[in-house]
């Protein structure tokens, strides 16, 4: 079971985001000596809670300061922009990294509809034109005979993953035969038989000869179940404020989001989004995983961890390597 990691680069409250940026490259050469397989980043546009808006910039300096895990885009929110002008910035990293980059596209803006219409040249959102965007992605990194020609063209052609939280992006990922990177940790309530959805609908491509699966899970992972779920509860309370639009969403001390009072509503939400994380000691969070693993049919685990403190983050980290026994 290959074990990855999808970073955010949080801003926590009293930090900024060179110093979430600064953490993030830290931690993509940590988990590398740790041996995680792949390092991914994400992107999120107007919110002071995450940093990470250009995900093939924090790309190149994560692969300038590593030197074998494979890096990858979680993804980069390909109906923003040109396909052409993805497939040179994937193709200059891949001539700069050679065979260790992955691209992952996905449909949701990763902000607000204001945002969206602003990433726009023309003030118009074009999610419904996502599935062409990605053929044209596919052929222009792969076909020699397609025009406009991709420069530069790197020795070995990138993977293209789908991404997705929905029916939707499992039928697409199946239909276009790409590996599949299914985000639990936005979608917890998702029907573990959406994997068997994309296995049986999927038809082989070029790209790949049968399915492939990666599930991303939110993690935190401490000494004892106790520790780990107080460090769990500042995400919470940040997420919960992101997703009512009140209060500061940066991450809060771990004090502080123990002194948050919830409704009933709210301590429900939060319930209902923790359902399918893997939060405890090591033993605990390795079983949810392989569970989690076995209940999806996933080929690999990709982890999300986020707490206050940058140490306690790479701790989990550590535990979690040392409960898989990854070859460091």
């Amino acid at each position: 079971m290959q074990l990855s990691v999808l970073d955010q680069s949080p801003i926590r409250q009293g930090g900024s985001a060179q110093q979430a940026f600064a953490e993030t490259l830290e931690l993509a050469r940590y988990c590398e000596s740790l041996g995680y397989h792949r390092f991914w980043v994400s992107e999120h546009h107007s919110t002071d809670a995450l940093a990470g808006s250009a995900p093939e910039v924090l790309l190149a300096a994560i692969g300038q300061h590593t030197s074998s895990i494979r890096i990858g885009s979680g993804g980069i929110m390909l109906p923003h922009y040109s396909s052409y002008k993805v497939a040179e910035t994937v193709s200059t990293l891949a001539c700069l990294f050679p065979d260790r980059v992955d691209v992952g596209v996905g449909r949701a803006p990763g902000t607000d509809m204001i945002s969206a219409r602003a990433l726009s040249i023309d003030g118009k959102v074009r999610f419904d034109q996502f599935p062409q965007q990605v053929e044209s992605l596919l052929k222009m990194l792969n076909d020699e005979d397609f025009r406009p020609t991709v420069n530069p063209k790197p020795e070995v052609i990138p993977p293209v993953w789908m991404l997705g939280s929905s029916p939707d992006s499992a039928i697409l990922a199946a239909e276009k035969g790409l590996p599949y990177n299914f985000a639990l940790f936005i979608n917890p309530q998702m029907d573990p038989r959406i994997l068997d959805y994309y296995r049986q609908r999927f038809q082989p491509s070029a790209y790949l000869e049968k399915p492939y699966t990666s599930l991303t899970v939110n993690v935190v992972c401490a000494e004892t179940e106790e520790e780990a779920y107080a460090l769990a509860r500042s995400r919470s309370i940040s997420f919960l404020r992101f997703a009512t639009g009140k209060g500061d969403s940066r991450l809060c001390t771990p004090e502080e989001a123990m002194s948050v009072v919830l409704s009933p509503d709210e301590q429900a939400f939060i319930e209902q989004r923790q359902a399918n994380a893997a939060i405890g000691t090591p033993e605990q969070v390795r079983d949810k995983l392989f569970q989690l693993a076995d209940d999806f049919g996933a080929d690999e685990l990709m982890t999300v961890t986020i707490t206050y403190d940058f140490e306690a983050r790479k701790r989990s980290y550590q535990l979690l390597a040392e409960a898989f026994n990854l070859p460091s």
